[in-house]
């Protein structure tokens, strides 16, 4: 008897976790699949002190960076990687625009950021705000920043350091590739525009 219970717990386990996985699979779904829920609405403020959104960037494709200007070696290389891209999209580029978020709100005012990006591209906007502006567009894209104590009472800022690219309508379409040469970079980042 017990010999044949087995088995027969076994299969009605098994259409149980069958019959679930059916529902769950023909249940209508919210968002397209494949399609994570990266970006969304943000109030900051340029390098100009003019008060921008993600309504300014749709329209084209754009990128969207999260760093800071005491960056020591990541953002200032991914600015400049950024710059030789947007270069090299020659007139396929001239519409693409960049946001370079802060994570350090409280040492990045508008007169550092405008300091700080006349080294690169023009097309590179720099943002910031408030500390709870800037945390609630972080987590909007899903990126991380912790604020991490130095000596003498300094700090620097751990990050993601994604280069997010965005489509038209402000949607998520995938990362920027960095590792690659700037001409192949830009070639692949053409046939989203």
């Amino acid at each position: 008897m017990r010999r044949a219970l087995v088995p027969l717990v076994a299969f009605c386990l098994g259409l149980v976790g069958l019959t679930g996985a059916a529902v769950f699979a023909f249940l209508p779904d919210k968002a397209p699949v494949g399609v994570p829920s990266v970006g969304g609405p943000f109030t900051l403020v340029n390098q100009d002190g003019r008060t921008v959104t993600e309504r300014d960037f749709a329209g084209a494709t754009h990128l969207v960076f999260f760093g800071f200007t005491h960056c020591p070696d990541v953002c200032p290389t991914t600015l400049q990687q950024i710059s030789d891209v947007l270069a090299a999209l020659g007139p396929k580029g001239k519409t693409m625009r960049v946001a370079f978020v802060t994570v350090d709100p409280e040492r990045d005012d508008p007169a550092s950021l405008k300091t700080y990006l006349s080294s690169f591209d023009p097309r590179i906007t720099g943002l910031t705000g408030t500390p709870e502006q800037v945390t609630a567009t972080e987590k909007a894209y899903r990126a991380y920043a912790r604020k991490v104590p130095a000596k003498d009472g300094d700090y620097t800022m751990e990050h993601t350091a994604l280069v997010y690219v965005m489509d038209a309508q402000n949607r998520f379409v995938g990362a920027l590739d960095l590792t690659r040469p700037a001409d192949e970079v830009a070639a692949q980042l053409a046939k989203k525009i």
